[in-house]
């Protein structure tokens, strides 16, 4: 079965990126440290980024995102989607306006102008297609940035939360969840503490 998973990492006090984040600091100040599990040579952070980016069968992002991935000082040989992780899924990305070029043209875009939900909709579509071509189940995954995960929760458009929880308070920055995010169940499926991070997973209701 194809979930769709919003997968984000998240300050103790809710950001997910620190203040001032823009085309030169995308983290913004202090930023960073809400990415050091991802990075890290702990077991469990590699076995976990590795089993999830393993079933990731389309990515989903919105435009500042992949405008800092797809920028001069973004993905590379060396850095990018699962940190080497995973291969090479479809990517998808919300926009009002599809970019002239692509600088990362060996990844599998799509830009879908029509908003979130059918972004969604196209991703499951590649991650189902996907999965028929493997033989396993894939995931849609929601990378970010921060509206467009807390958007999709918001809306109900997401089935699993999966937040890195780092030990850091960045005083202000883009918060994960929107002023008067309804109200959503959860419950939550597993928590495992590392060195660098508190992963847990919730099912969204």
């Amino acid at each position: 079965m194809t979930r769709i998973i919003a997968d984000i990492s998240v300050s103790l006090d809710g950001f997910v990126t620190g203040p001032g984040p823009g085309p030169e600091s995308g983290l913004g100040a202090g930023g960073d440290a809400l990415h050091t599990w991802a990075f890290s040579d702990d077991p469990d952070d590699r076995r976990l980024l590795r089993e999830a980016t393993a079933r990731s069968g389309a990515v989903v992002l919105g435009r500042r995102l992949f405008d800092l991935v797809d920028g001069p000082g973004g993905w590379n040989d060396e850095t990018g989607y699962g940190a080497g992780e995973v291969g090479k899924p479809a990517f998808v990305v919300v926009t009002s306006t599809p970019p002239a070029a692509v600088r990362l043209a060996d990844l599998d875009w799509t830009f879908v102008t029509t908003g979130l939900a059918d972004a969604i909709a196209a991703a499951r579509t590649r991650a189902e297609a996907a999965s028929a071509a493997r033989g396993t189940d894939l995931d849609v995954v929601l990378m970010g940035g921060g509206a467009t995960v807390g958007s999709a929760v918001a809306a109900g458009l997401v089935s699993t939360l999966s937040l890195h929880l780092a030990p850091v308070l960045l005083g202000s920055g883009t918060p994960l969840f929107p002023p008067h995010t309804p109200q959503r169940p959860l419950t939550q499926r597993s928590v495992l503490r590392t060195s660098t991070s508190t992963h847990l997973v919730y099912d969204v209701g």
